[in-house]
């Protein structure tokens, strides 16, 4: 076989490989419809920087306004406070969004960084002065990253990370997911249903079984979105870490705040939980038999922490104003 068939030959099967991609992706996409809102409630669009970002609140208008921020992980969305977002409404007016790049937000082919979303946060908080604010993981950087300009009652954060991928980050990661054809290839295994199965099991849940029956369906359905692929190479590539110092800038704030921790935990592990409440003087309040989802794992008790309670059963309360 000449050089010129040889490469003729080549070309043929890449170009069929390609189609054959093309083709499972599109399939997958119809397999997994138009996303419906993971929260009951009053569906809103919050205009930013020419995205459509899509929220939900509930309750009184009226009353004292909490904002629930969802973590940043392939499957993220405001769904990650199914458990708490109603029973919250009955007593608060409650308003959570599913980030840019997210849930039902558009998705544009940006990339995505740490200051995207600081400047999300700090912009979507000003609409809610006043609010009380519960942040889950990275996000909870995000909201101390801006902390200086915010307008907030109190701060609970769910086990705050500023680091969630590699130091330093690596580019050609973030374009292989980002790339036409091949991304969708690579980032379809990174978020097949063994993989999102895989990380609540590992690190999502104590018991995977409090996801609930649909709920990993549901993810399944927002990674294989028209875009989804975006947001989540820049955050398995690092370019979604923050800077921030999490202990400095907690130390910092000038309201009411709380760490809330699963004490088995390992993305961040409870120690680095214990650490920033005896390094920034605020409480710290566990969960036990939960990981990085208490507030799934263990939504009452959660609802109650919010609300300035502490129940005994399953919570503890392991530093309580830095002492």
């Amino acid at each position: 076989m000449t050089l010129r068939s040889k490469l003729a030959a080549t070309a043929k099967y890449a170009l069929l490989g390609a189609g054959v991609t093309v083709a499972a992706t599109k399939a997958l996409r119809a397999k997994a419809g138009e996303l419906e809102p993971p929260l009951d409630g009053v569906q809103g669009t919050f205009r930013w920087r020419g995205m459509d970002v899509a929220y939900t609140e509930a309750g009184d208008e009226d009353d004292e306004t909490v904002v629930l921020l969802h973590g940043i992980n392939a499957a993220g969305s405001a769904g990650e406070w199914r458990e708490t977002f109603a029973p919250l409404s009955k007593e608060y007016h409650v308003v959570a969004p599913d980030l840019p790049g997210f849930g039902r937000s558009e998705r544009p082919p940006l990339r995505y960084s740490a200051a995207l979303y600081e400047d999300f946060v700090r912009d979507f908080l000003a609409e809610f002065p006043g609010a009380r604010v519960v942040a889950s993981s990275l996000t909870g950087a995000y909201v101390l990253g801006v902390a200086d300009d915010l307008d907030v009652a109190e701060v609970t954060l769910v086990c705050p990370t500023a680091v969630a991928g590699p130091e330093p980050p690596k580019p050609a990661i973030r374009e292989l997911i980002r790339a036409p054809v091949l991304g969708d290839a690579v980032f379809g295994l990174l978020t097949s249903k063994p993989s999102i199965d895989y990380f609540n099991a590992d690190h999502g849940y104590w018991d995977p079984a409090k996801a609930g029956e649909d709920w990993p369906d549901y993810e399944w359905r927002t990674t294989h979105q028209q875009g989804a692929r975006f947001a989540p190479a820049s955050f398995v590539s690092g370019f979604l870490n923050s800077d921030v110092d999490l202990a400095s800038a907690l130390a910092d704030l000038d309201v009411p705040t709380t760490l809330v921790w699963g004490r088995e935990a390992d993305l961040p592990p409870l120690s680095t939980g214990r650490e920033l409440a005896d390094d920034a003087g605020c409480e710290l309040v566990v969960f036990d038999d939960a990981m990085l989802l208490p507030h799934v794992e263990f939504g009452e008790q959660f609802v109650a922490v919010v609300a300035g309670e502490r129940p005994g059963e399953t919570v503890t309360v392991e530093q309580e104003n830095g002492e």
